[in-house]
């Protein structure tokens, strides 16, 4: 890819954001938030629906490609008077569709207006103190991908990039939440045990498939992150059972009310 084109990523960005501003009513949303694994619930819970779009309608997007999440976009009007956009339809490096269909949701939400971005994730933990079902704040990430969501000459400080303002306003609402590192694999398979070391050994305290890479184009297109990982599993060889997506799944619904309550009250403060 060349930089002439990169701003290709960006037009078909602005072409979905008018689509969603057409069909939703909505001409700017304040803040956007991709639901991942168990944190699907939040939606319902930050204020009123007033659009849902089938998010293989809008250009760009597709239908998702792993159990757990939803197909849609919604626009929620919050308790606060606030729009937000709700992004249900995320798309994960290892599906092969590209870096750019990864982050073509978070460049959307950026140009719909949204000057704030939530990502959730479920996760492996490497901290045995965290059970399946801890929401832990993401301080930092470490991008094992190999790639970015950036072209050419681009270069972005990425310092803060979790706001440690918002992890505040977090905290603020639950004074217990813990934070950690999240380092992003490929995937589609789990860390094995060593892999899972290696990260520990670097600094990570979180790992999973998804994330890093939306938070640095959301960082490029001027948005403040808010992170936060629901910890479904210990990751390899930490946990004394074998890893597998329904215990994901379950781990997220177990604890999808509680986690999504919580979610809800620090959307509320932004």
């Amino acid at each position: 890819m060349t930089v002439s084109n990169f701003q290709e990523a960006f037009d078909a960005a602005a072409a979905a954001a008018q689509y969603i501003a057409e069909h939703t009513g909505v001409q700017n949303h304040d803040v956007a938030l991709v639901l991942g694994s168990g944190w699907g619930a939040a939606a319902d819970l930050i204020g009123e629906t007033t659009a849902t779009l089938d998010a293989s309608d809008v250009p760009g997007f597709s239908a998702p490609a792993v159990a757990g999440h939803v197909g849609t976009i919604r626009s929620v009007l919050t308790k606060e008077g606030k729009r937000a956009l709700v992004l249900g339809a995320r798309t994960h490096y290892y599906e092969g569709k590209g870096v750019r269909a990864v982050v073509h949701g978070v460049r959307t939400a950026a140009a719909t207006g949204a000057k704030t971005l939530v990502l959730t994730n479920g996760c492996g933990g490497l901290n045995p103190q965290w059970a399946p079902g801890t929401p832990v704040l993401i301080s930092d990430h470490i991008n094992l991908t190999a790639t970015s969501p950036l072209e050419g000459a681009t270069f972005v400080d990425l310092t803060d990039l979790y706001s440690s303002r918002l992890r505040d306003l977090a905290r603020e609402v639950d004074p217990t939440l813990d934070e950690g590192i999240y380092a992003q694999f490929t995937g589609p398979h789990y860390e094995t045990p060593a892999e899972v070391q290696y990260a520990k050994t670097i600094g990570a305290s979180l790992v999973g498939m998804s994330t890093a890479l939306e938070a640095i184009a959301a960082r490029h297109a001027g948005m403040e992150v808010f992170g936060i990982s629901l910890v479904t599993n210990l990751a390899a060889g930490i946990s004394e059972t074998a890893l597998s997506h329904q215990e994901v799944i379950e781990a997220g619904e177990a604890a999808g009310p509680r986690i999504s309550a919580l979610l809800a009250a620090i959307i509320s403060k932004l």
